[in-house]
């Protein structure tokens, strides 16, 4: 991640400066899409300004729409466009999967540079890479995931310091601070600083536990469970609605009150702050959605 916080802070302030531009309102939804679709193609596919993975946006966009509708596969509905969406996906990341081959075998000294060279490069024990089926289905579902829950993330960081204007100057001053206290020769913000951090991340934090970007998580009882005497039976799906846990007013009392207070103690009981999953199958981007709303939340 230190690798590429450089590339997230450039977007974002290249982005904040077109936009300053315009003299204009923008819609700030689409526009954050970009910016965080810039940084995941780029940590993905280490694509910067390639006219052919731009058109990806686009799908990705009308994929993400068809997960959330009505299993209907005709022209017109949302469902119909997410598989059409998904097949042109496949196409394009397929060439750029045969791209990245030609290169590697012409430069292989070149190195591991974005995910897709670390998944081209894993093997099992038996020394069998992944296919290139596989490696295709894992970027869709990483950028399906992270591209609009990172957007949606954002945005709703802004508002809340915006309705919140004390908390806006706290995060404000803790920011001017740590520029101060940079060397007159750094350039950018590093991983150091991120972690140095303790007024901004509680904003991150409440923002999640308010909004709960990812609203609910299915499971699959694997064997018989007896929770609070209740018997989940094997087999049984299960929905785990993290907006239920982190609006429980017995765990958070004034739970629709944007209260960093919260945040004071050190430890969060188990199981009562999830934005991210737990345990084996937490999300995996967890660290990048972090790091992204801190980078763009502090910029703007």
């Amino acid at each position: 991640m230190a690798m590429k916080l450089g590339h997230i802070e450039h977007n974002v302030i290249n982005s904040l400066e077109e936009w300053s531009r315009l003299n204009c309102p923008i819609e700030i939804l689409p526009e954050l899409k970009r910016i965080v679709f810039k940084v995941i193609t780029h940590i993905f596919m280490d694509a910067d300004d390639d006219p052919v993975v731009a058109d990806m946006e686009s799908l990705f966009t009308e994929l993400h729409a068809g997960l959330f509708s009505l299993n209907v596969n005709l022209p017109g509905f949302a469902f119909h466009k997410a598989i059409k969406a998904r097949k042109k996906l496949v196409k394009i990341l397929s060439y750029v999967i045969e791209r990245k081959t030609k290169a590697l075998n012409k430069e292989p000294e070149k190195g591991k540079r974005d995910m897709i060279d670390l998944l081209m490069g894993v093997e099992d024990d038996d020394g069998k890479k992944l296919e290139e089926e596989d490696i295709i289905d894992l970027l869709i579902m990483f950028v399906v995931d992270g591209h609009e829950s990172s957007a949606l993330g954002t945005m709703w960081g802004l508002i809340n310091l915006a309705e919140n204007p004390e908390v806006f100057k706290k995060a404000k001053e803790e920011q001017e601070m740590i520029v101060r206290n940079r060397p007159s020769t750094q350039k950018g913000l590093t991983l150091r600083e991120i972690k140095s951090m303790t007024y901004l991340p509680k904003v991150i934090d409440e923002m999640m536990r308010k909004t709960s970007i990812n609203f609910a998580a299915f499971r699959h009882a694997i064997e018989d469970v007896n929770m609070d005497g209740y018997l989940i039976p094997k087999g049984w799906k299960i929905l785990v609605w993290y907006r239920a846990i982190h609006m429980d007013p017995q765990i958070d009392p004034n739970p629709h009150e944007f209260n960093l207070k919260r945040w004071d103690n050190d430890g969060v009981k188990t199981g009562a702050f999830i934005p991210f999953g737990a345990g084996t199958r937490i999300c995996p981007e967890r660290d990048l959605a972090i790091t992204s709303y801190l980078t763009m939340n502090l910029r703007k």
